[in-house]
């Protein structure tokens, strides 16, 4: 590699050791396609000779083979990996790349412009402290300028290099640089930033990237690597409330109880009072245990272990935090969720969410709006697809610690875990915690369940019926109801049709409709097992998630999910209703089998073909199944 430092060869363990104490600056680039991105980060790994020998043999090659900038150097090929970037000319994944001044050491997020990889560009903002956006200076402020510059302010960035480009494309005009900065400056004036800094550059000759440039000696600002190695971003998070999340409970041996994190904000001290949020418990700090030793003080961003001088009840997942300066404690909130999944998220739907090292189940209540990051004009919605960001509120199944994020991104922040797939499907921001529901608190019943049960002489359950329309879902439902009320049983049964005349009534066929309908239902279903009964439900319920989520409502051995798998081609040769034939005329959208998706079961207590076996022997399988034969 080029890069040299005088103590390589005349002090390896100096120069270890001064690498070991530089600080750290994480930053992205962002802008429209063709700002120059890519470029930008290339020139500032060959200017900070931060390239091997055989990176700059294959960048000599391919500059000549695919370059842009005839028998010049293409430093953007140094960043553009993928194959598909390079034949495009355009950044599609979130590239990062590393470099070091002696000043200061940098890793560097070269983020995709394109509108349909914003969830890429939003991965790489996460865990930034600066965003230097790019500016084409022959183009001025795009769309894609703004929808970034909102995405930056979104997951807190609050300093901002504006960059404006290819300044030797326009002689260097000072008053085009000026015109630029100052409408991009009315533009980001809502958007929080502590502070935003113009600087003239061309990332393809250098000027102001490394160096000041004498062709913009009305500049007397700083340049690119000037501002990235004074700009203070570390100081942000040391001056906030003390908060760590108990990463790991260490117990080597009787003697030795630790609780192991990084600090997310704030300092700590031995002898510092700290609660337990989730608890309102409090101690004090005896040690911080380190690898290297005891510390008498430790800051944001160092992983340590602390050991407390009183015995108390400490979990992985409890936040410690400053008992003047406490957390929010809430199991419902309002956040921004940025979707990142191809599937979309519905309200009502269930997912795992993470914060810290705590995960919980949760739900999204309600999709308030989604914002058009174009425009940042809000939008109604019912649902949120792949890149679409909105402001929705969520409930978890118990309270969790946080902070807003506009307050604390460590502590603020969330992802959401699809529970079927353990796939991350979304990243939410929390804004603040929702009270509506405080008052609310399980009322203690004096008849019980069980009494219900008793008094019933049955063991509650729930009989679930799916497939397609036309399988025979309702025409085996009502003869199993029958057989159960001649052997005395006390039942109700749940069609689909029936529900949307009077507690469904409002919902439609959409997908978001569809999963609010399944979770009504299973609510209902909870209800009347808690009665007693037994109950027997015939819906399409198309969706495997939405059959779980019902099943996680009933008692454990009282879901009984019965696939009646009656082919396509026969539900539809008997269309009893004539709705396959209006689907394939276009007249009924969202139609399961025809033109919406229909997710068998992949673990059923009971698969039933009525193409092949009566509706008696139907019935009499389902009654073997649940033990009443």
């Amino acid at each position: 590699m080029a890069h040299q430092s005088a103590l390589i060869a005349t002090d390896i363990h100096a120069y270890l050791k001064n690498q070991a104490e530089k600080g750290m600056l994480r930053f992205i680039t962002c802008g429209s396609v063709d700002d120059g991105k890519s470029t930008l980060i290339g020139r500032l790994l060959w200017d900070s000779k931060m390239i091997f020998d055989d990176q700059l043999a294959a960048l000599e090659a391919d500059s000549k083979r695919i370059g842009t900038q005839g028998r010049d150097l293409d430093y953007a090929l140094l960043m553009d990996g993928l194959q598909a970037e390079r034949e495009q000319g355009i950044t599609i994944d979130v590239a990062y790349r590393f470099f070091s001044t002696d000043t200061r050491k940098f890793i560097v997020a070269d983020t995709p412009g394109h509108e349909q990889y914003t969830r890429n560009m939003v991965t790489g903002a996460s865990t930034a402290g600066v965003a230097v956006i790019l500016v084409d200076a022959r183009k001025g402020v795009l769309t894609q300028t703004k929808r970034h510059s909102y995405l930056v302010s979104l997951v807190g960035i609050r300093h901002v290099v504006l960059a404006i480009n290819k300044m030797d494309l326009v002689d260097y005009s000072a008053s085009r640089f000026h015109a630029i900065r100052e409408e991009y400056e009315v533009f980001a004036a809502g958007l929080g930033f502590s502070d935003i800094t113009a600087i003239p550059i061309s990332a393809l000759q250098g000027d102001n990237v490394l160096t000041a440039s004498p062709h913009t000696c009305w500049h007397s600002g700083l340049t690119l690597m000037e501002y990235l190695e004074r700009v203070d971003v570390a100081e942000d998070a040391v001056v906030k409330p003390f908060r760590m999340a108990v990463q790991r409970v260490s117990r080597p041996d009787l003697n030795f109880r630790g609780f192991c994190g990084t600090i997310a904000s704030g300092r700590i001290c031995p002898g510092d009072e700290i609660v337990v949020s989730a608890s309102g418990k409090s101690s004090r700090v005896m040690r911080i245990v380190t690898m290297d030793g005891d510390l008498q003080e430790a800051i944001a961003g160092q992983a340590i272990t602390l050991t407390m001088a009183d015995d108390v009840d400490i979990s992985r997942g409890d936040l410690f935090a400053d008992p003047q300066n406490r957390p929010e404690h809430a199991d419902q909130f309002e956040a921004r969720l940025v979707w990142l999944h191809e599937e979309a998220m519905f309200p009502g739907r269930n997912y795992l969410l993470k914060c810290g090292a705590v995960t919980v189940p949760a739900q999204v209540t309600a999709l308030k709006y989604k914002v058009n990051v174009n425009t940042l004009q809000h939008e109604p919605a019912k649902t949120l697809t792949l890149n679409e960001i909105g402001v929705c509120n969520l409930s978890l199944d118990k309270a969790i610690s946080f902070d807003p994020y506009r307050e604390n991104r460590a502590t603020g922040s969330f992802i959401l875990i699809d529970r079927m797939t353990n796939a991350t499907v979304g990243a939410g921001m929390i804004d603040f915690a929702l009270r509506r529901a405080t008052n609310v608190h399980w009322q203690a019943l004096q008849v019980t369940r069980e009494v219900r049960c008793d008094l019933k002489g049955q063991r509650p359950c729930v009989i679930w019926l799916t497939g397609l329309s036309g399988s025979g879902k309702s025409t085996i439902a009502n003869a199993l109801e029958q057989k159960l009320c001649e052997l005395g049983r006390h039942t109700m049964l749940l069609d689909g049709d029936n529900v949307r005349h009077g507690l469904n009534k409002d919902l439609g066929f959409t997908e978001a409709d569809r999963v609010e309908n399944i979770r009504r239902v299973g609510e209902v279903t909870r209800l009347m097992t808690d009665a007693g009964l037994i109950v027997i439900t015939a819906f399409i319920s198309p969706y495997r998630s939405e059959r779980e989520l019902v099943k996680k409502l009933a008692a454990d051995g009282e879901f009984f999910e019965i696939y009646i798998s009656t082919p396509l081609d026969e539900c539809e040769r008997r269309d009893p209703k004539g709705l396959y034939k209006k689907a394939r005329q276009g007249q009924i959208p969202n139609f399961t089998g025809v033109n919406a998706p229909y997710e068998p079961p992949e673990t059923p207590a009971l698969v039933i073909d009525t193409a092949k076996m009566s509706v008696e022997e139907a019935v009499q399988l389902v009654l073997e199944q649940i033990k009443l034969a």
